[in-house]
């Protein structure tokens, strides 16, 4: 009998434990309530006359600069209302101070984080976590304890600070928050991810520096997660997974995305060529890791099974003298095989770095115009913002009602180091676009009829000008 017992007594506490272990699971989940991205006042607009006016004022350069500034412009895919530092509007770019930088990111956090507190009625005091990230700002104190000061938090919060992360920083500031709500239920965090531009106009000649003055944006965007479990219906998203990729140890890929000064000590961002083949190598690896965690099986054994014919047929070298029949010619010139992502994956929400980014994307995973869509308008209206692109990406989807309960949305962003991160998340209720979302005044304008911008229209005669005689107009 008391063997019996024994049993009984064995076998109710490994139910037991084995019910804790599920439920523990339940209260690691991580969800978004709500996010809440920028959009600076209307007087920090770029148009086309005002980059013109910055272009002249820049002394250091010359009709070879003008060219290629003109082509470059013209190709980014970027449109007339994204968003520049107010340094830029005082003429004050080459002579930057700590305040400007200081300034521009407490503009950006009272907006956008009073914002996400006051709409989800959450109060400061009862946020646990709170991760910052600004790659090219570094202030004492920290921009983190600058946010804690203002909204008066807690002192027992928990606090990251983030430098140097480049634009894949916001999926690692998500991973901080669910590494942490693994061991710590019940909690609120704040992710806050921007970029300082104004101490980081590049006043130089040096054509793989003036790039990205061309490309970068000002903006940002607010992010509550929580592991709450008595909130989860009335999150947006829940975290599925996510994946990191650094190649940091190569050095092609290392050197591809510097800070540096030029030859005139001129402070800037470097680009090297051979960043599309950095960019390449990281996202296929990265693509590597994540596959089998997003996609059904029966593609990844299609795949499978197509790749291995692929491979066969291709691997066969006919002896010489001998043609190969046009079938079999067809298959061997065929491109490589590329899984279908849209098998798992319903949204694309791919980091603006730039068209040739958003477009190489688009090839290597064989995606449709509507599935960039959202990236190519985003990239068009804002410009590339950094770490914060995905969720200028991401509001695009949701103003245009687009995300429905049960979609699971694919985020896919690449940063200096090289690094390429991304992650799954699915919808948790139907989204139809909140009050406060910073697409709401301009979405019924999107897709505009051609993404051309006035620059070539405006300045294409620079392509005439002779070396020898020119000069810039006043």
């Amino acid at each position: 009998m008391e063997i019996v017992v024994l049993l009984y007594a064995a076998m109710l506490y490994s139910l037991f434990m084995i019910w804790k272990s599920f439920d523990r699971r339940r209260d690691q989940e991580c969800y978004i309530l709500d996010y809440q991205c920028y959009k600076p006042t209307d007087d920090r607009k770029l148009d086309t006359e005002f980059c013109g006016d910055i272009i002249k004022r820049t002394k250091n350069l010359g009709l070879m600069e003008y060219k290629f500034l003109l082509k470059a412009i013209v190709s980014a895919g970027i449109g007339e209302q994204t968003y520049a530092p107010r340094i830029m509007f005082d003429g004050r770019e080459d002579s930057p101070t700590l305040s400007d930088g200081i300034s521009e990111m407490e503009e950006f956090f009272h907006d956008s984080v009073g914002r996400l507190l006051r709409r989800t009625g959450i109060s400061p005091s009862q946020i646990d976590v709170l991760v910052v990230n600004v790659s090219m700002l570094s202030t004492v104190p920290s921009l983190s304890s600058r946010i804690i000061n203002h909204y008066k938090m807690r002192e027992d919060v928990k606090v990251y600070n983030l430098t140097g992360m480049g634009c894949s920083a916001s999926l690692i500031s998500v991973d901080i928050v669910r590494q942490v709500f693994k061991s710590c239920d019940n909690k609120l965090a704040v992710v806050v991810t921007s970029e300082s531009l104004s101490p980081n106009w590049y006043s130089g000649n040096d054509r793989s520096m003036i790039l990205s003055n061309c490309l970068f944006r000002s903006g940002g965007c607010a992010i509550l997660l929580t592991n709450k479990r008595a909130l989860k219906d009335k999150a947006m998203f829940k975290l599925k997974c996510l994946v990191r990729t650094h190649h940091g140890a190569r050095d092609d890929s290392y050197g591809c995305c510097l800070q540096k000064e030029d030859d005139q000590g001129r402070l800037g961002f470097h680009l090297e060529k051979n960043l599309p083949k950095a960019a390449t190598r990281a996202f296929v690896d990265n693509l590597r890791v994540i596959a089998p965690k997003i996609l059904p099986i029966r593609e990844l054994l299609r795949f499978m099974a197509v790749w291995i014919y692929w491979k066969t047929t291709t691997s066969k070298n006919p002896k010489k003298g001998v043609s190969l029949s046009p079938e079999a010619a067809a298959s061997a010139s065929a491109k490589p095989p590329v899984i279908d992502f849209r098998t798992g994956v319903d949204h694309f929400c791919i980091h603006t770095g730039g068209k040739a980014v958003i477009d190489g994307i688009g090839v290597n995973l064989d995606l449709s115009p509507y599935d960039l869509e959202p990236a190519r308008m985003t990239l068009h209206r804002f410009g590339n913002t950094s770490a914060g692109s995905l969720w200028y990406v991401l509001g695009y989807m949701e103003a245009k009602k687009r995300l429905k309960k049960g979609d699971r949305v694919f985020m896919i962003s690449f940063g200096a180091g090289f690094k390429c991160n991304s992650c799954l998340w699915e919808v948790v209720r139907d989204l139809n676009g909140g009050d406060e979302n910073v697409w709401n005044e301009d979405i019924d304008d999107y897709p505009p009829e051609t993404l051309t911008n006035p620059f070539m229209e405006k300045y294409g005669w620079i392509q005439d000008e002779d070396p020898s005689t020119f000069k810039m107009p006043e």
